[in-house]
């Protein structure tokens, strides 16, 4: 498995789960990082919350569609390779999360669309590696996906170590993330969305280097 998989994995599940405890601690407590608590809030909110409320609840969910949209519109097909706009998607996601942070202190509600966007971005960064979706904004296929290959081994499969390792990676880069937002939320309150954005664009910078000098040695090595 390529190094720069797992690293990429590793740094996009750390600012999620960052981003999720800093949207547990202060955007309503609800995830941002996924839509399925606030489709459910939304649900059972029909009957009893004002218009204002539902207006802005759907707000987010389709502030999410929308990144994921912005996502489809910059990345073609679904295989994991270098040189597609990962590094576009990313420094997008780091503006949509300072966008974010300015209204959030401005006392401007919307600015929860914002952070929804950056989330469905990353959330549709979605790819496949040795047959296993990779997402790293949300835990919920990566345990399921571990558990059927546990049990599958259990039933005398072969179990597929690649994918383990990568999930694991996943799984403790989300849960440390957690912590970090938690503990920055703390110290910083809403300006701990910084890290995240700063990230976001390292990260996409990063990318951008190592992508175009892969495909420099490997234009100079077929000459």
């Amino acid at each position: 498995m390529p190094k720069w998989i797992e690293i990429g994995a590793l740094v996009l599940a750390v600012i999620a789960g960052f981003v999720n405890a800093i949207g547990l601690l202060s955007f309503e407590h609800q995830s941002v990082s996924h839509v399925s608590g606030t489709a459910t809030l939304f649900g059972t909110s029909l009957f009893s919350a004002s218009a204002t409320s539902l207006l802005h609840l759907l707000g987010v969910l389709v502030s999410f569609l929308l990144g994921s949209a912005i996502a489809g519109l910059l990345l073609h097909g679904d295989a994991l390779r270098l040189g597609k706009h990962y590094d576009t998607a990313l420094l997008l996601e780091s503006f949509l999360l300072f966008v974010a942070l300015v209204l959030l202190n401005g006392g401007y509600f919307y600015g929860h669309f914002f952070a929804s966007s950056a989330c469905g971005l990353q959330n549709a960064l979605a790819t496949k590696y040795s047959g296993a979706v990779i997402r790293t904004t949300h835990l919920t296929g990566i345990f399921t996906d571990l558990g059927i290959m546990i049990g599958s081994s259990l039933r005398g499969e072969k179990l597929d170590t690649r994918n383990v390792k990568l999930f694991l990676i996943i799984i403790a880069g989300f849960i440390a993330g957690g912590a970090f937002g938690a503990f920055a939320f703390a110290e910083y309150q809403l300006y701990s969305l910084l890290f995240p954005v700063i990230a976001c664009l390292l990260l996409s910078l990063i990318y951008r280097i190592y992508s175009r000098n892969q495909t420099f040695r490997e234009s100079h090595s077929e000459t």
